[in-house]
């Protein structure tokens, strides 16, 4: 009966390889199916000591192939197998069965361990280990992205935790803020009649900078930790008139921090997520911009050099005027596609401003233009996130890139505000208006679009004394004196 039972064992090893093989994706479901099998033969011929210690097999295998997890569940199934099928048969388990089980369990588990930490050993050696643990990892955060009620979206997750905040604090303002650089970002806001952003925003500067609970005559801000390291800051400002005290507003602070250390892994994992997206759309632009640069631009030229040639050579003054014209058509094709790339590789760099990013780009464009652009920069030193930057840039650069294109202005006026967590960008041209809309043109549609990703409002109008208006604004108008006493303004012309 062992022998026929070591047979079977076999057979059912070979069988569960051969799945594997097959298809690899079912392997913790082969896994677990081949564990119980042996389970149930064991069972069979419990009080054979050959075929008992296989119970050490499937533990040793799954640590090979899934890790402690799948140790656990291979033991876990072998032994429900065994368990249920000797009291089906036998009604009872005796002493020394019990003991034989517990014995190549334990032996089971311990190789199973041994197993995991050969695997992990291995996958350190391959070069493709990081690779394979990531794609992983994006399956599970994608699976996870769905389930979630907030999604993934850093702001409406920090729009979450600053409702969460007003439950348990009466603030007038508050505001959440997460690292960039050397300095705090504000990712979302909410500010009431009387509250002040700006002590908000500065004192959760110093509880930064302190890692550190500050409460401080009726402002409050503290660290908000994630998983081994700090997410964002917290903080707000009570109104005047509070009956709370800072000793009554320390000890609510001290209950909300407990509150939101369920809602702080999530929105780091939102950051995280969206850090990855940005660097990969980052990279896709430079991608694209290197395609048409070294592609679609250089085969428009080549074509001008055999327009060229043909010119040279035309038989009649008509032809030649012809030739002249399809040559003139095809020198704007190809400076159109360089504008195009020249807008797909710019960006907000982390060491500029977004005014910065606006007066370079508004620089390139008046020089291949030759339009007048006037750049009036109102701003703070405190930066938006940099998607919401990203965002207000590129609706910008569209703006801009129709009054050029299809407006035919002579002079555009930029004037752009920033008070973080407020920013407003308007884009005024003396061209000839909206006119008639094309079926083909999308830049409106995708200037909206952008504007609904970072919840910003956009506005396009035709003034009464000609042109066209696009103005894009970011959450409501700050409390208090916001803005420097002085914009910067700067006029940007190309060489005649």
């Amino acid at each position: 009966m062992s022998v026929i039972a070591l047979a079977m064992l076999s057979v059912g090893w070979v069988v569960a390889l051969l799945l594997d093989a097959v298809a690899p994706r079912s392997r913790a479901l082969v896994g677990l199916v081949d564990a119980a099998f042996v389970g149930v033969i064991i069972a069979l011929t419990i009080d054979s000591l050959a075929v008992l210690g296989a119970l050490a097999v499937p533990p040793f295998v799954a640590g090979l192939w899934r890790g402690l997890r799948g140790v656990l569940l291979a033991l876990s199934a072998e032994l429900v197998a065994v368990v249920f099928v000797v009291l089906s048969l036998e009604g009872t388990l005796t002493s020394d069965q019990a003991l034989g089980i517990f014995t190549w369990a334990t032996m089971g588990l311990a190789l199973g361990m041994v197993a995991t930490f050969v695997r992990g050993a291995l996958r350190d050696d391959d070069p493709l280990a990081p690779y394979r643990h990531a794609t992983d990892l994006l399956r599970e955060l994608n699976s996870l992205s769905i389930g979630l009620s907030a999604g993934l979206d850093p702001r409406s997750l920090g729009g979450l935790i600053l409702d969460t905040v007003l439950d348990e604090v009466p603030a007038s303002s508050v505001g959440i803020h997460v690292p960039l650089d050397d300095q705090l970002a504000t990712l979302a806001a909410k500010s009431f009649s009387g509250g002040d952003p700006d002590r908000c925003a500065a004192i959760a500067a110093r509880a930064w900078a302190r890692d550190q609970l500050l409460v401080d005559a009726g402002c409050f801000a503290f660290p908000l930790e994630g998983h081994r390291d700090t997410v964002a800051v917290v903080s707000g400002t009570m109104p005047e008139g509070s009956s709370l005290d800072d000793a009554q507003l320390r000890r609510r602070v001290l209950r909300l921090q407990e509150v939101l250390v369920e809602r702080s892994v999530p929105l780091q994992t939102g950051l995280l997520f969206e850090g990855f997206r940005d660097i990969a759309t980052a990279d896709e632009r430079q991608r694209l911009s290197r395609e048409m640069h070294d592609g679609v631009a250089q085969d428009i030229a080549s074509l001008g050099y055999l327009v060229d040639a043909l010119t040279a050579a035309a038989p009649t003054p008509q032809l030649e005027q012809q030739l002249v014209m399809l040559r003139e058509r095809i020198t704007a094709i190809v400076a159109e596609v360089r504008r195009s790339v020249t807008t797909l590789r710019t960006t907000v760099g982390t060491s500029e401003s977004l005014g910065t990013a606006i007066i370079g780009v508004t620089r390139n464009l008046s020089q291949t233009s030759g339009v007048a652009i006037e750049v009036t920069l109102d701003e703070q030193p405190q930066r938006l996130r940099p998607e919401v930057e990203a965002e207000l840039f590129r609706i910008t650069q569209e703006a801009l890139n129709n009054a050029v294109k299809h407006a035919h202005a002579s002079t555009i006026r930029v004037h752009c505000q920033v008070a973080a967590p407020y920013a407003a960008i308007s884009v005024r041209d003396d061209g000839r208006g909206l006119g008639e809309a094309r079926t083909d043109s999308y830049g409106m549609g995708i200037m909206r679009e952008r504007a609904r990703l970072i919840d910003a409002e956009l506005s396009i109008t035709e003034p009464p004394d000609g042109g066209l208006d696009v103005t894009v604004r970011l959450s409501p108008e700050p409390v208090g004196d916001a803005a420097p006493s002085t914009p910067r303004s700067k006029q940007v012309t190309s060489p005649r």
